[in-house]
């Protein structure tokens, strides 16, 4: 019969005290060093600070992007689509953001609200190819997204289209659809 050596106590000791330093050091999280991750969190403001929003509609690398901005109040379509006239912010632009064709049409565009709707007069003809289909849904959901009276949600507001030096028995009618598009009513 052979012998074993006895167990050395200081080895026996050893083991559960490197697996203990082990455990605590090799979590599977590796030294990065700091890593931006863009704007501070923002929590419920301090009363008496309330302000709204307004959300806007550009053009983004893949179609059209939402933007939300703090605005004093409430804005009307015409005000919202002003300020999407005005062009995205630097930050915006640096995330790809645009107005494909809209400025040219700064200026010369009026949204007013009617029937539960907003009535849109553009100086540019769609028909022709003077106002591209981007254009048209960056227009239709910034409007739909305006402060409306009633407060209807957005996807359920009429935005009618009335082109200009053309003459419509009816105008035609859009909606913005829940991914930032317009789409025809059909009617």
């Amino acid at each position: 019969m052979t012998r074993r050596p006895a167990p050395c106590p200081k080895r026996a000791a050893l083991a559960p005290a490197a697996l203990l330093a082990a455990l605590a050091t090799g979590c599977g999280i590796g030294t990065t060093g700091p890593v931006q991750a863009g704007a501070p969190a923002s929590g419920i403001q301090r009363p008496g600070t309330e302000s709204t929003t307004v959300r806007l509609y550009f053009a983004g690398p893949y179609g059209t992007r939402p933007v939300t901005r703090r605005t004093d109040g409430p804005l009307s379509p015409q005000r919202a689509l002003d300020l999407l006239l005005d062009g995205p912010t630097d930050a915006e632009r640096e995330r790809g953001l645009k107005t494909n064709v809209l400025p040219t049409v700064a200026g010369h565009l009026t949204a007013t609200t009617s029937d539960g709707g907003v009535d849109l007069v553009v100086p540019l003809r769609v028909s022709s190819g003077e106002l591209d289909v981007t254009a048209v849904s960056q227009l239709v959901c910034t409007a739909a997204h305006a402060d409306l009276p009633g407060d209807p949600p957005a996807t359920g507001v009429d935005v009618r289209f009335h082109e200009a030096g053309v003459q419509y028995d009816r105008p035609w009618t859009l909606r913005c659809g829940a991914g930032g598009n317009a789409t025809p009513v059909a009617g």
